[in-house]
């Protein structure tokens, strides 16, 4: 029987669980949620299965770990867990603690990886298991899928795609762990360096129009709704940009970016540094602007 510990929070967890839960060489021998956790979901589960909930402040303190040593985990596991492991907690259970990333490490490495994967026009994006060490995201990969990215696809469709995703790639990570512990491969092997990505904060949100098209159609659609959303100014309000409609080969010349240039049946023109965009789906002075109708 393989006994976990289980660090997680919010949507990412849950599929992830219920696939764990299922498996009767598994034992979840309790979950630890975030401290300022708002997700009710895993409690629920814990209720239901018996299983102990916890919540700390700080989980390398001598009193959080003498309250889980007495579980005897084999592995810990964490899925959006917000605290830092040190290596003393990292290194409690046997076969050490292991974490599921939504990038394709050792890049992406860090905050809000999907947000900066479309900003950055990547063609596709990656989900990855691997050992905590005391780094950020710089543990032996113990496995890694990649997903294709389309111009279809928005912060949305990525977000659904990863809740998914995570839950099969951590599932079938901790299984190798039945038969034994699983070789890590170093990240180093496949670049000396990698990159990171910071958190998005406050004001990143606002929509720069001098960069060219392609740049600006990314933007708005890595921080779509449920993100915060492009926002950009007119007639003194806030507008909120949801969607915008790349046009290919349209014609590149020298104007003022930010400029309106003309209304169309599903929205208005907009001059960007070298072309021009469509906005398409927007909030502005109340009103709802999505598809081909407003809402009030």
């Amino acid at each position: 029987m393989l006994k976990i510990g289980y660090f997680a929070d919010g949507p990412w967890s849950h599929r992830a669980f219920e696939k764990l839960i299922m498996d009767r060489d598994i034992s979840i021998q309790f979950i630890c949620v975030r401290y300022d956790t708002k997700d009710q979901a895993l409690k629920e589960y814990c209720t239901h299965y018996d299983i102990p909930y916890l919540k700390h402040s700080d989980i390398n303190s001598r009193e959080f770990m003498d309250r889980i040593r007495v579980f005897q985990c084999n592995l810990f596991i964490s899925m959006s867990f917000n605290q830092i492991f040190k290596s003393e907690i990292i290194s409690l259970p046997a076969y050490k603690t292991i974490n599921c990333h939504a990038g394709k490490l050792p890049f992406y490495r860090g905050r809000n990886i999907l947000n900066w994967a479309l900003i950055n026009d990547e063609k596709e994006f990656g989900i990855t298991v691997h050992y905590v060490d005391e780094g950020i995201d710089t543990g032996d990969i113990i496995l890694q899928r990649v997903f294709p990215i389309t111009d279809k696809d928005t912060y949305a469709t990525l977000l659904e795609r990863a809740y998914i995703e995570c839950a099969e790639i951590l599932y079938d990570a901790v299984a190798l762990f039945k038969k034994g512990v699983p070789k890590g491969k170093k990240q180093t092997e496949i670049h000396p360096f990698g990159f990171y990505c910071t958190q998005r904060k406050f004001g990143d949100e606002i929509l720069d129009w001098r960069q060219n098209s392609r740049e600006i159609f990314n933007f708005v659609r890595a921080i779509c709704y449920p993100g915060p959303q492009a926002h950009s100014r007119l007639h003194g309000k806030t507008m909120k940009i949801n969607r915008v409609r790349y046009i290919e080969n349209a014609p590149v010349y020298k104007g003022i970016p930010g400029a309106i240039l003309q209304k169309t049946k599903d929205g208005f023109i907009v001059k960007t540094l070298d072309t021009f965009v469509e906005v398409i789906e927007y909030e502005y002075d109340g009103k709802f602007k999505t598809g081909d109708r407003f809402e009030i």
